[in-house]
Parts: structure tokens; sequence; C-alpha cells
């Protein structure tokens, strides 16, 4: 029973069994009895003295997270609770809309800026994600947001400002990332070139059947950070130690991941690590993910400072258009698209 309906909130209300296409095999699905759930599951870390005298401390903490978890939450991040509850608010009135009106922005091309879709790739993919999302190009503002949906009428303006804020908090971070790794403050910023910017607010309905299906399977991050908002519905689960972690949304915090790009700026010393969405059978849940990535010509590579006789390059420098490329082909997969980068040493 494959769906007729181009996006899955209009027919996940209408079923009550998962539909074929959603079924993943056996040995491919999501046990809960294999989950592991504690209240501080991954590092919490408070950003209040960033740039005050515990500077070093801050530093040391995100150095330990992204080599041990390649994940931590943020607090004191210096983004408003009014503006982190308007952009959840808005994303789920915007997947409220009337199915004429959402599916004006559908289109199932991956490599349109700008565009509502379902799953992950359909065209290329054999089992379909239990989500809808609409994904958004950020940066530079004024070359996209005339392409983003102009339905809730304040949608264009409030999801400008809270680009532009959680863009600050990125560059922030990523200074602090390349301190952590005692590089100098500007050594990302300055080999990543131009900034890539977009956005992804994902829409995962109530499941019928959730042990048989997933919001998103195990996968890494093609880019070089990603900050996760999410509402209060538990869904992010990170792998830690050939486990799974459930992550409990913690109110006004932000979930920050290493990528791909940034696992091989740091030789391998941070972790780009596996992280998946389940969904379960009573509640929507509302995530938006801000990925933050080089430019396509950016050419990567190990920092040439973290390099010596003890620490040879894992890598061979690739262009991050290279890289995205084979992402997408492969789609969501298990197996990280690094290792097709890695020198002969590695």
């Amino acid at each position: 029973m494959a769906s007729t309906k181009l996006l899955l909130a209009d027919l996940a209300s209408t079923v009550k069994q998962v539909p074929s296409n959603y079924i993943r095999p056996i040995s491919d699905r999501p046990n809960p009895s294999d989950v592991q759930v504690s209240d501080v599951s991954i590092p919490l870390i408070d950003l209040q003295d960033l740039y005050g005298p515990y500077r070093s401390d801050i530093l040391k903490q995100i150095a330990l997270a992204c080599q041990d978890d390649g994940f931590f939450q943020v607090k004191n991040h210096g983004i408003s609770e009014a503006m982190i509850n308007k952009m959840l608010s808005l994303a789920r009135e915007f997947f409220q809309l009337p199915e004429s009106e959402r599916l004006q922005n559908y289109s199932d091309d991956p490599f349109k800026a700008n565009r509502l879709s379902t799953s992950f790739n359909v065209k290329t993919e054999k089992f379909a994600n239990w989500r809808d999302f609409l994904r958004l190009h950020c940066y530079p503002l004024e070359d996209h947001i005339h392409e983003w949906p102009s339905n809730p009428p304040s949608f264009r303006e409030d999801v400008a400002e809270y680009c532009n804020c959680v863009r600050g908090l990125a560059l922030r971070l990523l200074e602090a990332i390349s301190e952590s790794l005692g590089l100098k403050r500007d050594h990302i910023d300055k080999i990543i070139s131009k900034y890539g910017q977009h956005m992804v607010l994902n829409y995962y309905p109530p499941c019928p059947e959730p042990e048989l299906t997933y919001g998103l399977p195990g996968h890494t991050d093609p880019n070089l950070i990603t900050i996760l908002l999410q509402d209060d519905v538990p869904g992010l689960q990170v792998l830690r130690n050939g486990k799974w972690i459930a992550v409990n949304p913690i109110p006004n915090t932000f979930i920050v991941n290493i990528g791909d790009q940034m696992q091989v700026v740091s030789d391998d010393r941070y972790k780009s690590v596996l992280h998946r969405a389940v969904v379960n059978c009573n509640k929507e849940r509302i995530s938006i993910p801000t990925f933050y990535c080089p430019s396509p010509d950016a050419l990567i590579g190990p920092a040439t400072e973290l390099i010596d006789d003890g620490h040879p390059a894992v890598y061979q420098s690739f262009t991050y258009d290279e890289y995205y490329e084979k992402f997408w082909k492969k789609g969501l997969a298990t197996e990280c698209c690094l290792d097709m980068f890695k020198t002969s040493i590695a």
C-alpha cells in the first residue's frame, strides 16, 4: 500500500497501519529496549561566560564534548525564549495549513534550494521516512527569502530574524571550537571561504506503528556543525559506544553536533556521530536543525597545525561540493562518506 498523497501529513491521519513503503527490514528497526534513557545524556554547556574570565574552562568542556560525544547542548546562548517559541509555533502553523496551501512549496528535486518535501530523497530511496520537511536556504537572505512560503503571513520576517540570530551563535561556536582544538580563533573561518547556511523544519506526525519505521534513520551530518532546536517531544537518539542514547529535550536549549567537515578539519580528534529520529504514536514532533556548511568550492582537509609525525593526515583534501554530491547520491546511510576520502595511511 503506497501513498497516493504527496505529503505524509495528509496520509498519516487516515491510516491505522504503516504503509508498506515505510516499513524497514527487521534488522533495521528502532528497538526501544536497546535505547538508554538518562537525564544527562549529552553534556550541557553554559555559554554565559564564553567571553568572560572562564572562557578557557568552557573551551575545555567543548573540546571534551566534541571528542567524546560529538554532541552537546547549550544554554545562555543569547537567543530569546520568545524567539524560540515563535519559531516552533510558526513551524507548527505551517504544517497545519491546508494541503493545497502547503503543496505550493512542494518539489521532489533534491537540488532545489527551497522546497517542501517528504522522507529524505523520494527519487532514490528504498524505504520512506516518517517525516515531512521544509528546507530553506538562508544565507545570503536576500538571495532566498523571496522563495520562502508567504503563509503564515509573518513567516518570512520572523524566520529571517531567527536565521540571523542562529548564524551569530554558530559563528561564536565555530570560533570556540577552533580555539578548543588549539587553533587560532579564526582558523575555521578562513578555510571555509563563504559559509552556506540552510535550515530544515521537520514535521513528524504521530505514527500508528512507530516500531516499524524511522523519522530519520541513523546518519551523520555532511556539514561543519548543526544547531538543533526541538520542541518538547523526545525523538532524537545519538549513538555512543555502540548504544543508542535518547536525548530528552530541555526547554530553551540548542543541541549542537559536529558534522563530517569538522571531523576532517580536526583530523579525527572531533567526531561526527551517528544520530537518528524516532517517532511515536501519540504526538507530532517538530525539530528545526540549522546547518552551517563550507562554500561549495572551499578546500577541506586536516588543519596543518594538527599534523605531525604522531598525527599523520587521516584525510586527503577535497572540495565541499565533491563531498556533498557523494552524500546525496548515497542517501542517508549508517556508513559515513568520509571513508572515501581517507589517505592510504589511515
